[in-house]
């Protein structure tokens, strides 16, 4: 075999080596892929909280520490203009941060930018837990409470206890650009 046949064959020898390579790493990749999605569309989403199986046999008069907080949060903002919107996600979260005393959440009203009740999540008192916490999630594309929305949660507990955070969460996603900020629930009549 002439110097010009065997360089030809090296080529052929390494082009198909190259090629065998990258069909191997394309298939890993591939399959990664594929069995990431697969998982992903199998996980069960977060269930929102089931507020009957957390009701508190507690009068709410019988409360020694009562408290009020106003928690802001935005079903939406806007980007450049006032009609350019973005529709968010919101996770209210309640945090008991006590290590051994339970709180009762007595209401969780929601209210629209121009003060208008939309909807009440706590019918009778519910309890969390020490060190628990419970959420409330309004979807992407239930926008009703605009970017002036807000939450009045109302809470008890039987002994002076550590006070608990209610925290909002906001979030959207679209493509690769992502959007995400928190606020603070505010004590607006401790008694």
């Amino acid at each position: 075999m002439d110097c010009l046949q065997r360089n030809k064959f090296n080529y052929i020898t390494d082009y198909s080596k190259i090629m065998i390579a990258v069909f191997r790493n394309t298939f890993v990749v591939a399959t990664i892929l594929m069995y990431s999605c697969s998982s992903e569309k199998s996980r069960d989403p977060i269930a929102p909280e089931k507020w009957e199986l957390r009701v508190a046999n507690v009068n709410a008069d019988s409360l020694m520490v009562k408290d009020t907080v106003y928690l802001p949060v935005y079903s939406h903002i806007y980007s450049k203009t006032e009609h350019r919107k973005h529709d968010l996600t919101i996770t209210v979260s309640i945090r008991n941060t006590s290590l051994s005393d339970t709180i009762y959440i007595t209401g969780a009203d929601y209210y629209h930018t121009k003060g208008k009740l939309v909807s009440s999540f706590v019918k009778n008192p519910v309890y969390v837990s020490p060190m628990e916490t419970i959420e409330i999630v309004l979807d992407k594309e239930d926008n009703t409470g605009g970017s002036g929305a807000n939450f009045i949660i109302s809470w008890g507990a039987r002994n002076s206890t550590a006070d608990p955070i209610f925290q909002a969460v906001m979030i959207s996603t679209s493509g690769q650009q992502g959007i995400a900020f928190t606020t603070d629930g505010v004590s607006i009549s401790r008694k």
